[in-house]
């Protein structure tokens, strides 16, 4: 009897339980809450799976181009010149889910970028609606609004969340924290959790330099300096207290180095910069930068690094590779699956200041959503004297784009060496491109200093199949291939 009477107890406590099990499993996403003191975007309402996700709002690159010219080249007059877009981010834990988005406005006409992902959303007045069923980065241009849109972030779950009382751990949970600058040593995470803005802002007292500029300059906000270091997290960083130029987000120099999953918002100089580092990956950052110099993630004299699933939009270069004066040399080198938008300068780049030699480097299946800038999407730009070999961007998807590839060998205002380099292999395969008349150069520098074993192949622009004819090769290129 007993028996019978506790299986008809567990019998209840199932049925019971049943439908909220159900209700989870349907409703599987993870939002966090914005932390007071942020401000709201008043353009976008996003809802998941029937739940309310914040929007932020962050300082981009204005449309007018002259405005963006002058925010790189006057630097400390370019700190008035942006616009205001718009971003979310939240969790798919499992399966799909619909998302919603409302704008004060009737919808004419929507855009979610990158193309290539193939989403069609169904429009009903205001709203729009579509389903996400795995991790990506949209963009969402309403009306052809594209300067103030709305970028969304779906993350994948997180694992192995840290404990906060780890001592190896420097933990911001939810809600608003301020910093200077924190180094970070071995065998140290840094954990930046949903729903955590870290504002970094500088000290009354701290220490500075003066830059070529006559602008100060400070340690790094975040200096991930040794071996066997984490930075990760699903909260946002936020140095829009800090002045033009004054320091960089998070520095990385060490062996076994990974970054995951945090927003980066408005960098007042490089935003990632890594120097002399080996085994590194960085996955799943998100950038948001419109200010001088504000590069997106700089590889400098590194070995054994991977960039993926990345997010960048900013007013300078957004991934560059570079080996300054007085580093070592460069290769190993891997790029893949991110999504870009250049406003200014280049977005997937070798160069300039190459003053070691560069091998293997891969760039390959990512999305230009929008190339506006005055200088290249694809470059190798050569200004010093190093050799560069074995260079690959392969399945390349491009939008819009003004100046579409370049190969490169000249002197320059960054050149530091007198005598100039050589590049030794390069090839663009299986890339598309789109844009009023996107050019193609190849340009060695003399006899001695020539770009050679260039390959062009598969490259469809407007529709239609480079030909030779549409390749600027000067006498100094040896070697240049189109099929």
């Amino acid at each position: 009897m007993k028996t019978k009477k506790w299986s008809k107890v567990y019998l209840i406590i199932l049925l019971v339980w049943i439908p909220f099990f159900g209700s989870a499993k349907k409703n599987n996403v993870t939002i966090y809450p914005m932390p007071r003191g942020e401000k709201i975007s008043t353009e976008y309402a996003v809802s998941v799976a029937g739940r309310d996700v914040p929007v932020y709002i962050a300082k981009v690159a204005p449309l007018d181009k002259q405005k963006r010219w002058d925010a790189m080249d006057k630097r400390q007059c370019g700190e008035g010149y942006y616009d205001i877009a718009s971003f979310a981010y939240f969790d798919l834990n499992e399966g799909k889910a619909k998302i919603t988005v409302t704008v004060p406005e009737q919808i004419d006409s929507v855009k979610v970028l990158p193309s290539s992902y193939g989403i069609k959303p169904d429009i009903k007045g205001n709203k729009l609606s579509f389903t996400v069923s795995s991790p990506q980065n949209l963009t969402i241009e309403v009306n052809g609004e594209w300067i103030r849109s709305l970028h969304l972030f779906v993350n994948g779950p997180e694992q192995n969340i840290p404990d906060p009382n780890d001592p190896n751990v420097i933990f911001y949970g939810p809600g608003i924290h301020e910093i200077t600058h924190v180094e970070v040593g071995d065998n140290k995470t840094v954990y930046v959790a949903g729903g955590a803005v870290v504002r970094l802002t500088i000290g009354a007292d701290e220490p500075f330099h003066v830059s070529k500029f006559g602008l100060k300059g400070y340690s790094k906000a975040f200096w991930l300096k040794g071996n066997n270091i984490t930075f990760r997290g699903r909260g946002i960083l936020d140095a829009s207290a800090c002045t033009v130029h004054s320091r960089h987000m998070i520095g990385v120099r060490g062996e076994n180095i990974r970054l995951e999953g945090v927003i980066l918002r408005d960098a007042p100089l490089w935003t990632v910069p890594v120097d002399c580092s080996k085994n590194v990956v960085i996955d799943n950052i998100k950038l948001l930068g419109r200010r001088a110099n504000s590069d997106g993630i700089d590889i400098c004299s590194s070995e054994n690094v991977l960039i993926k699933n990345c997010f960048i939009r900013t007013l300078d270069d957004l991934i560059v590779l570079k080996t300054p004066r007085g580093m070592k040399d460069m290769k190993h080198i891997r790029v893949e699956k991110c999504v870009l938008w250049n406003q200014m300068a280049h977005s997937l780049s070798i160069g300039a200041e190459i003053t070691q030699p560069i091998d293997d480097v891969l760039f390959t299946d990512c999305d230009i959503i929008h190339d506006i800038g005055r200088e290249w999407a694809l470059r190798v730009y050569h200004t010093d004297k190093a050799l560069v070999t074995n260079v690959r961007f392969e399945d390349i998807r491009i939008e819009e784009c003004n100046r579409l590839m370049s190969v490169w060998i000249g002197k320059d205002v960054w050149t530091t060496d007198p005598e100039p380099g050589r590049i030794d292999g390069v090839t663009f395969r299986n890339i598309t491109a789109f844009g009023k008349t996107p050019n193609v150069e190849v340009v060695g520098f003399d006899e001695m200093h020539k770009a050679k074993n260039i390959l062009f192949e598969n490259i469809r622009v407007n529709g239609r199949s480079l030909i030779k004819d549409d390749v600027s090769v000067n006498k100094y290129s040896d070697n240049v291939m189109v099929k």
